[in-house]
């Protein structure tokens, strides 16, 4: 089954607002095994929207529009549908009532007239209830395809999408779609791709699919089958084969962990604590810690030392090492990782000092070069990476290896 998104609305095409929309729609779409060829975004223009809509019309299955489902005049989308399917626009009683619930329980209990347009649906439609918002969903079959119009506010969408709209869809598949994520890190996409390249090639049914990001690669196995049970089956040996290859690469098989969730899983299954040491990440290890629900149970205290002086009055690094070696040094890192654990009375502590430029490189010390402590159990390790990229890319790579690098030590100990 083939899919195709439509993002409504001129503040898109302006760059107004960021299309999460899509990206959330895609994603989704994936998850339950149809496939999207075609995104468009159009604005608040009837005759643009109209043409879009019939070109998707003429090549998909599905079609979902996301925005101009508003109660402004520029709000367009359903009246466009209703022409292009050859319908009237029709009030649905249920949505009106719910429109007068919504208004009946906030402080503006004077329903303004436009509102009630929201409760006009196209003839023949099935109008899908809005948990957060005054404008339904709408579903409209049409010889043989599928018109769904969704609220374009994410906090409206997604909720929506997420208890009416998928079930729907995935009741118009022959087969159950079931996937599992394979999260690895500390690997780089090629050579993620080169050590499954046979299992790509062969692949028919379960599929393997990597989606990389900064210092992880996700591998979504997905297989179509009579029920769950019997998709998951078909799952089992692929996800055994690539434990087997990535072995503690693979951080997590749960789709919805995060690496600073499982490391901080894994700080708490061995009874560890850990502190920050800081510099040119400014603080944004710790923000990746601290995202973790609980994660005060092991993390206990976070230096930011920008300065050599904070180094030196924070974590008792030694003037004469920043004058021998400066503040990006392999000894730098060592001490501000033995300074962090001893200030903070913890078992485990990271340490962050690099160069995230634009200025400040030299040929021997070059834009981009970072270097990383890691104490444990009265040890240091330090690590040097080169990054590459503008500021912002050299530091969120540097805070992805940093949690990274913690994780192989703990593993490392255990071992």
């Amino acid at each position: 089954m083939k899919a195709e998104l439509i993002s409504v609305g001129t503040e898109l095409l302006l760059g107004n607002i960021v299309n999460t929309n899509a990206s959330f729609l895609a994603e989704q779409c994936a998850r339950l095994g149809i496939s999207v060829y075609y995104q468009s975004v159009v604005g608040d223009n009837k005759e643009r929207l109209s043409e879009t809509l019939k070109t998707a019309l003429s090549r998909s299955d599905v079609v979902i529009l996301t925005g101009g489902l508003g109660p402004t005049k520029d709000d367009l989308t359903k009246e466009t549908v209703a022409e292009v399917l050859g319908r009237q626009l029709v009030e649905d009683a249920h949505s009106r009532k719910r429109i007068e619930a919504y208004f009946a329980g906030s402080r503006h209990r004077i329903i303004p007239d436009n509102n009630w347009k929201q409760a006009q649906i196209p003839e023949g439609a099935i109008a899908v209830d809005n948990e957060n918002g005054t404008a339904p969903g709408i579903i409209a079959e049409h010889n043989g395809k599928t018109v769904i119009m969704l609220p374009g506010p994410p906090n409206e969408m997604i909720p929506m999408f997420t208890i009416s709209i998928a079930p729907f869809l995935n009741r118009l598949q022959p087969e159950v779609i079931y996937s599992q994520t394979v999260k690895i890190c500390g690997l780089g996409e090629s050579l993620v791709e080169t050590m499954i390249g046979d299992l790509i090639d062969g692949q028919s049914n379960p599929t393997v699919a990597p989606y990389a990001k900064t210092g992880e690669v996700h591998l979504r196995i997905t297989a179509k089958a009579p029920d769950k049970e019997s998709a998951f089956r078909l799952i089992e040996p692929v996800s055994a084969e690539l434990a087997k290859r990535f072995g503690n690469h693979i951080y997590s098989t749960d789709d919805k962990e995060t690496l600073e969730e499982s490391i901080a899983s894994l700080l708490k299954k061995k009874n560890l604590t850990i502190a920050t040491a800081e510099s040119c990440t400014g603080g944004l290890v710790s923000g990746r810690l601290v995202n973790v629900p609980g994660v005060s149970d092991v993390f206990k205290a976070g230096f930011v030392t920008y300065a050599n002086e904070a180094k030196t009055e924070f974590l008792g690094v030694s003037e004469e090492t920043l004058r021998a070696y400066g503040a990006v040094s392999e000894q730098t890192a060592e001490e501000m990782a033995r300074g962090g654990a001893s200030k903070a009375g913890c078992d485990l502590c990271i340490s962050v000092t690099g160069i995230a430029g634009p200025d400040g490189g030299t040929d021997d010390k070059p834009v981009g070069l970072v270097y990383m402590g890691c104490f444990l159990n009265g040890k240091v390790t330090v690590r040097k990476f080169i990054f590459k990229g503008n500021r912002s890319k050299i530091r969120e790579n540097a805070v992805v290896n940093a949690l990274i690098f913690v994780r192989d030590c703990i593993l490392e100990d255990i071992e």
